[in-house]
């Protein structure tokens, strides 16, 4: 009983723990941009309410949404986890501003031809755009997460407690990476995928093993290491 106790209250520390780290992050850790999460609002009205039923009235009634929604999401900042993404970006967001003028055209002319073309057109762009930001999957934009403190955070001050922390999250995270399976869209990618999983998986390893040393230059080289497998590891989704 006195174990069980015990061990329930090692398993709450660490659940508080990892809590609180997740809490100190700041907002351009998280692979998130609330605006196109917004507009998905208007795209599905679009796409499950006026598209199927073919209410170009209703696609015209959603003209002002549309065009609020591409505004905010123009004017929206790509979070710094991101900043790799920005070329794919910023063309997917010009994709997205001419879709959205082709949509007001042919809303203003009363086409309906061509409004219920556009509105198809607006809700690929609107997914292309998701994509572009989208993890491929779930356990690698967590590994990522931890990864981005680490790197751009705590290795330029080397806080060497929070880079250890970092390093024993990253061994937990990897281990999640190599359970989790591609989803099928993927799956022609899976020997690159494999490969690159693989050579980070190595580097996490390394890291762990360096990280409690006080050879500080082993142990940002150990982490440089590491960025780059991630990188790596990424590029395959491009």
């Amino acid at each position: 009983m006195l174990a069980r106790r015990r061990c329930l209250i090692s398993l709450f520390t660490l659940c508080m723990a990892v809590t609180f780290a997740y809490a100190q992050r700041p907002a351009d850790a998280t692979a998130r941009v609330p605006a196109l999460d917004s507009f998905h609002e208007v795209i599905y009205k679009i796409w499950h309410e006026a598209w199927p039923e073919k209410n170009v009235a209703l696609l015209r009634q959603l003209l002002p949404e549309v065009e609020k929604g591409i505004s905010d999401v123009a004017s929206a900042q790509l979070p710094g986890i991101l900043r790799e993404k920005r070329a794919a970006w910023e063309e997917g967001l010009r994709k997205l501003q001419a879709v959205g003028s082709e949509y007001k055209a042919a809303a203003g002319a009363r086409d309906d031809t061509a409004l219920l073309a556009s509105a198809e057109r607006l809700h690929g762009q609107f997914e292309a755009l998701m994509r572009t930001i989208r993890p491929a999957l779930k356990e690698l934009d967590e590994f990522h997460a931890v990864l981005y403190m680490l790197y751009h955070y705590y290795l330029p001050d080397y806080d060497i407690e929070k880079i250890r922390a970092s390093a024993a999250e990253l061994k937990q995270k990897m281990a999640a990476l190599n359970q989790s399976s591609l989803p099928e869209r993927l799956r022609q990618k899976e020997s690159g995928f494999e490969a690159a999983r693989a050579k980070l998986s190595r580097s996490v390893d390394a890291l762990e093993s360096v990280v409690r040393s006080d050879d500080r230059k082993t142990v940002e080289n150990a982490i440089s290491v590491l960025h780059a497998d991630y990188q790596a590891l990424n590029r395959i989704f491009e």
